[in-house]
């Protein structure tokens, strides 16, 4: 994969499109930090519901290398500026 492009998640591996790191990807948040630069509350419900929507799509995948809820709080959540 490339870095070229938007950098979306890919579902149901929740993997960016662009560089294949899990998503949000480095470039992704800094993205959503501008994005939301004025609403850190509407990125907060926004990151929720992705990571409610990561649980269930990860899950069905039954795959052995799952993310602990631990890594997904910190993945979707944890890095938000408070």
């Amino acid at each position: 994969m490339t870095s070229d492009g938007p950098h979306l998640l890919r579902r149901p591996s929740w993997r960016c499109r662009a560089c294949a790191a899990a998503w949000p990807c480095q470039t992704a948040r800094e993205t959503l930090l501008t994005e939301y630069a004025d609403n850190r509350v509407g990125l907060s419900v926004y990151l929720c519901a992705t990571l409610y929507d990561a649980t269930a799509d990860l899950h069905t995948l039954g795959r052995d290398d799952r993310p602990t809820p631990r890594e997904l709080y910190g993945r979707f959540i944890g890095w938000v500026p408070r």
